[in-house]
């Protein structure tokens, strides 16, 4: 019956200007600012531990407020892309750096896409699957089955297919062979026996290290690539350099090595501009259960 009522609900905003529904997530945005302490929380918490005292206060504040509408508007972007068109997409999307990608295919290697939560996510995955190459998306299991296949549903309308994390290793590595490319979100928190530990501006931290252990052993390139905007209206997807992958006789070394370089680049994002990254979930719970007891 309630996800009933959200189709119903889906329907009537996508009835309205776009102009409107934009509004629309961005008051829900703000009220669940004032309602919802918990998740204010949870961000200072992961915002003290990342940066200290290197952010003020204020910078902290402006950015806890802007991770609750970046949320609202990656929401808004999955009911707006199970409707929209190939054209009206690429009216809103840049491309920067995609020569790198041109590069890799002509040298007969497959691509694995690395990206964090960070701007609009959704809107990236959908337009690597739109306008460069489709991927095959890993994401985690929803707890609502209706829901999930909603938002595959909007993931998929532009070729990209979307398989559970669990026992994902063996269609990942076909797809590779066959030449084609997945992308893997690698800032999510793990299982105390997932990953290996890294060095996370400062802090021992676990992270996967299947996209490492996937390029080394099918010659695969790890290609990060994230979006970023100006106006929350027009978006850049930005392509940047391959984290290669040594192939010596420490296989595990090659693995941490190339793993501890992704985590350097999403470092390097969240210095550059740290607000675009969803500070509100527990990213760091298994490794650091302290931070969230204060």
């Amino acid at each position: 019956m309630g996800f009933q009522l959200f189709l119903l609900l889906e329907k009537f905003l996508m009835l309205l200007p776009k102009s409107w529904r934009k509004l629309f997530f961005i008051s829900l945005a703000k009220l669940a600012f004032l309602l919802l302490p918990k998740y204010k929380k949870i961000a200072q918490q992961n915002l003290d531990f990342v940066f200290a005292d290197k952010l003020t206060q204020e910078k902290k504040d402006s950015i806890i407020r802007y991770s609750f509408k970046n949320l609202a508007l990656n929401f808004l972007h999955l009911m707006e892309l199970r409707q929209t068109t190939r054209e009206k997409l690429a009216k809103r999307i840049t491309f920067k750096n995609t020569e790198i990608i041109d590069k890799i295919h002509k040298e007969g290697r497959a691509v694995i896409y690395i990206t964090p939560h960070y701007s609009s996510w959704e809107l990236g995955g959908a337009s690597l699957g739109a306008f460069i190459e489709p991927i095959i998306a890993v994401y985690k299991k929803m707890k609502n089955p209706s829901y999930e296949k909603w938002v595959l549903d909007a993931r998929g309308n532009f070729g990209n297919t979307s398989l559970e994390k669990t026992n994902v290793i063996k269609p990942l590595i076909r797809n590779i062979k066959k030449g084609g490319a997945c992308g893997i979100l690698f800032d999510t928190n793990l299982h105390p026996r997932e990953g290996v530990v890294i060095d996370f501006m400062g802090h021992p931290l676990r992270q996967t290290s299947t996209p490492a252990y996937l390029a080394r052993k099918y010659n695969a390139a790890i290609v990060p690539a994230c979006m970023t905007t100006d106006d929350d209206e027009n978006y850049t997807l930005e392509v940047f350099d391959e984290i290669p992958v040594a192939h010596t006789e420490d296989e595990q070394k090659d693995i941490l090595e190339a793993t501890q370089k992704q985590a350097d680049w999403l470092a390097f994002l969240l210095q550059r501009e740290p607000k675009f990254w969803f500070w509100l979930h527990r990213r760091f719970k298994t490794d650091h259960p302290h931070i969230y007891k204060k």
